[in-house]
């Protein structure tokens, strides 16, 4: 008994504390270490021992901006600290109060994939200065896609509706299902996918399908293949020598990867040489590495690029507190111009981030094949006359509302 009670207080002290964990994570940055602009100055950015600029450190955003510029700021680039600081009061109350009912109803699977996601992975920094990350072209806004890359979103896009139109989604005619219409279960579920999937949100334009018949359904986040470049979140661990610089990608669950970028006049590896992060090759430009990455695999995924992606990066040691990092990412099968990114990293302290990378993606990386496992026993259930017919269960991204946010209106985020 003594020792039942005596769980049961753990299980308390561990729930207060991650609900402590989570409200500090989701408090505006601002809240946590002051207004834009009260920081301290930041000192000259260093050089190694060997004289070059020195990279070295743990890295991350403070800031939160959006990767395109929401059409409604136009050619708005930038926004005044008074701005921010509104929005960052508009954010908290969005993210902190409970959501109507006319945004999730309580007990359906909306309401469980959006609080979950909302409270496990969900964190909110302060208002960024940009209105967008991408600063060419200057609309802020990714370049339209060719015709070709269009027809093939619009076949992936209509054989993943087909494959939910049964499903609650549809007949809410919830976002997940945006174009779509509710019915019977299509047959199209015992088709081959028009084209390789990568993504495993349903609802998604990028290649989303609503079926488990094996891994290659799901996607690369449940496949713990997520990770790819570039990468505008996570953390950064940066270790230099005089011919190599190498980056530890921590981007969250297990999605963490280690690139290794030679500082080398040495051309690419041929042509028939395909990697998942690509070729890198990198040279010194006064106070910035830039690397010229090429050799995608056509399994590699990037905003739909793949082996015909290239990025041309410049990481830019600013200062001692910040690394400014700007890629500018073509693929003219994919987009019809180049288009470029840029955003700034700032360090963290070394001593308080000590920490060991977890190389985990889901618990004992098991979670793949309990997924399918439980995806046969519904099946079964439902031959059975015991459970609801698979094709009418939403698999991933079912309309929950993602940080909190519902998808319009007075709760939608201002910065998407």
């Amino acid at each position: 008994m003594r020792r039942r009670f005596l769980e049961a207080l753990g299980v308390a002290a561990l729930i207060i504390a991650l609900v402590l964990v989570l409200k500090f994570a989701r408090a505006p940055v601002s809240a946590q270490t002051g207004q834009p602009g009260t920081a301290a100055k930041a000192g000259p950015a260093p050089t190694t021992p060997w004289g070059e600029p020195d990279l070295q450190g743990i890295w991350t955003r403070d800031s939160d901006e959006p990767l395109q510029r929401p059409a409604k700021y136009g050619s708005k680039a930038t926004f005044t600290d008074e701005e921010r600081a509104a929005f960052d009061k508009q954010i908290a109350e969005i993210v902190g109060r409970e959501a109507s009912e006319e945004r999730r109803q309580r007990g359906t699977e909306q309401d469980v994939g959006g609080a979950y996601n909302a409270a496990v992975f969900t964190s909110h920094l302060r208002t960024g200065r940009r209105t967008s990350m991408i600063v060419d072209p200057p609309d802020g806004r990714i370049p339209a896609v060719t015709p070709e890359e269009q027809k093939k979103r619009d076949e992936m896009r209509e054989y993943s509706l087909a494959l939910m139109q049964a499903t609650d989604e549809c007949k809410k005619k919830l976002p997940a299902c945006a174009g779509g219409k509710y019915g019977p279960p299509s047959p199209r579920r015992a088709e081959t996918p028009p084209s390789y999937v990568f993504n495993a949100a349903v609802g998604g334009g990028g290649g989303a399908i609503n079926r488990s018949d094996g891994p290659e359904d799901r996607g690369h986040g449940e496949r713990c293949m997520a990770a790819a470049l570039p990468d505008f979140g996570g953390f950064r661990r940066i270790v230099q020598s005089r011919d190599q610089v190498s980056i530890l990608y921590d981007v969250g669950q297990g999605q963490g990867w280690i690139r290794a970028i030679p500082i080398t006049d040495a051309p690419h590896v041929p042509k028939n040489v395909r990697l998942w992060w690509g070729d890198s090759r990198a040279r010194w430009d006064g106070n910035a590495l830039v690397v010229d990455v090429t050799n995608f695999s056509p399994k590699s995924n990037f905003q739909g690029a793949h082996e015909n992606l290239h990025l041309l990066e410049r990481w830019e040691r600013v200062d001692s507190e910040t690394i400014r990092y700007t890629v500018t990412i073509e693929d003219p099968t994919v987009w019809t111009k180049p288009w470029t990114v840029t955003h700034d990293l700032k360090k963290q302290k070394d001593e308080d981030n000590r920490i060991y990378a977890e190389p985990r993606c889901h618990e004992g990386n098991h979670g793949m094949a309990g997924l399918l496992i439980g995806a046969r026993q519904q099946e079964r259930a439902f031959a059975m006359g015991k459970g609801p017919n698979p094709a009418t269960m939403c698999l991933g991204a079912c309309g929950g509302f993602a940080g909190g946010f519902a998808d319009e209106g007075g709760d939608a985020n201002p910065l998407r």
